[in-house]
């Protein structure tokens, strides 16, 4: 997906070695009779010596354009808002405001990272904004991602606004999904898991950030053995499903996120059925699951659940029409 990358886009003031800015007026017919030079890449060419907000938005958007990226624009946008310190909105303010050299070093790197090395912008930038909540997301994380919020909207349906059911999130990563959850349910208890003692962390300073700590239990373990023994009326998860198969495939931006959180085994699905396999040892009679994967796992994951004897299975698809989310029920007692 990567495209090579073009053969003299120069970086603002980008030191030796690394492509610099286009060649001033003059420069070409000066150089006739000289010469070929070297490549571009090998030399440095004058740089200007001032460059305006604008000037950086429309070099920056065509250097990433060319390098493949599809949301260019806005990456330069968001990146030089926070090279400048400034929301994005005040870019359009400042458009003729000329940048300064150290303000011009600080972008220079984040284009540097995001168009060589393809490092997400939501990492460049430590937030990821996820159910109108701003999140810090890190490498230890993965970032989240807006069909998730289908995952949120299908576990919201299950929850009553005056629910106070419990609830188990497996694998929250930053939080993002337990603290959706309990922003728009505030009589809910939360108990979220993950493998990893960097993401609880992170997923503590998201809670501490949004006032909700309290309101959120962080354990660490592999999917139910923390919670061995108890009682949830809701599991939520958005486990790793992406498989192992198409990891050559993917856009080089996952690889700057966790392995863990994103791979399931072969065909993705090892995490999926041993969730399905376990659910029910933690979940109450009448309780619900509700679980994110990829819309071709659907079919067998909803058999899955039919198989460990749950009903009313269904699928909720995202904003762009495909499944996203499998929901399956557990009998309340007596229930037939």
């Amino acid at each position: 997906m990567t495209t090579p990358p073009p053969n003299a886009r120069p970086t603002p003031d980008a030191p030796r070695g690394t492509p610099a800015s286009p060649a001033q007026p003059g420069a070409q017919r000066a150089s006739e009779g000289r010469k070929p030079e070297r490549p571009a890449s090998e030399v440095r060419r004058p740089a200007k010596a001032s460059w305006t907000v604008l000037e950086l938005l429309r070099w920056t958007t065509d250097h990433f354009t060319q390098r493949g990226i599809e949301t260019a624009r806005l990456d330069a946008e968001c990146l030089l808002a926070h090279a400048l310190g400034v929301e994005r909105l005040r870019l359009y303010l400042d458009f003729e405001k000329p940048t300064t050299p150290a303000e011009r070093a600080a972008f220079r790197e984040l284009v540097r990272r995001r168009g060589t090395d393809r490092v997400p912008v939501a990492l460049l930038l430590g937030r990821r904004e996820f159910w109108s909540l701003p999140l810090e997301v890190s490498p230890d994380v993965l970032v989240p991602r807006p069909e998730t919020e289908t995952l949120v909207e299908a576990a919201l349906d299950l929850l009553p606004a005056d629910s106070e059911a419990r609830v188990l999130e497996i694998g929250t990563g930053s939080g993002a999904v337990a603290l959706a959850l309990a922003s728009e349910r505030p009589g809910i208890r939360i108990t979220a898991t993950d493998l990893s003692p960097a993401a609880l962390e992170l997923a503590g300073r998201n809670a501490d950030g949004l006032h909700m700590a309290e309101r959120i239990h962080r354990v660490q373990g592999h999917l139910f053995d923390p919670v061995d023994g108890e009682s949830f009326d809701l599991v939520v998860s958005n486990p790793p499903y992406v498989a192992e198969s198409q990891r050559a495939e993917l856009p080089p931006e996952l690889l700057h996120e966790p392995p863990g959180a994103l791979f399931g085994g072969p065909d993705g699905t090892e995490v999926l059925r041993e969730i399905v396999g376990g659910v029910r040892r933690v979940l109450a009679p009448g309780g619900a699951l509700a679980l994110e994967l990829s819309p071709e796992q659907a079919p067998r994951v909803a058999d899955w659940c039919r198989a460990q004897g749950l009903h009313n299975v269904s699928e909720r698809r995202d904003l762009a029409g495909r499944v996203r989310v499998v929901v399956a029920a557990h009998r309340a007692e007596g229930g037939v």
